[in-house]
């Protein structure tokens, strides 16, 4: 069973960190068009890829971490990198849900009124410019958490 958990946490962690790095790719060229529609439907895909994959990952992480922990027998506070780890994740999610979200629901409503009418309002491109700036910000603890759980480097403290 910590094999299958194991496998569910990284199976997370590649779908929501995959979909953190390609959204942020495309999302950037799509503006970068200027073209309404593309950047209409590139800000339509953000939402949808969003809650399909980062969210449905950070569950699978979840799930599968504390799963792993439970079956095998591990403290998911005694260990410092599990403690970590968990911070890491945390941050994350915090950025994503608190600043993330509703930047992107908000540029998804500004979308569909730009995809008809052709003017892309500058509310929009600040939008954009924050959404990128703190989407690269939230990879780092990802990341970091990432690199804390396969080399559990307070582990040997």
């Amino acid at each position: 069973m910590y094999a299958f958990f194991k496998s569910i946490h990284i199976l997370g962690l590649v779908l929501m960190a995959g979909n953190v790095t390609v959204t942020a790719l495309w999302k950037v060229f799509a503006d970068r068009t200027s073209k309404t529609q593309i950047m209409a439907f590139a800000q339509w895909l953000v939402t949808v890829t969003d809650f399909s994959f980062t969210l449905s990952g950070g569950f699978l992480m979840v799930i599968g971490g504390y799963g792993a922990a439970y079956v095998g027998h591990l403290s998911v506070f005694d260990a410092p990198w599990l403690v970590l780890g968990q911070v890491m994740l945390a941050i994350a999610g915090a950025v994503w849900l608190g600043i993330l979200v509703p930047i992107q629901v908000r540029q998804a409503r500004c979308a569909q009124d730009f995809a008809i009418i052709g003017d892309v309002p500058a509310a929009y491109r600040k939008d954009s410019r924050t959404w990128l700036v703190w989407g690269l910000l939230s990879t780092v603890p990802l990341l970091a958490g990432l690199y804390i759980m396969v080399a559990k480097p307070m582990s040997y403290w």
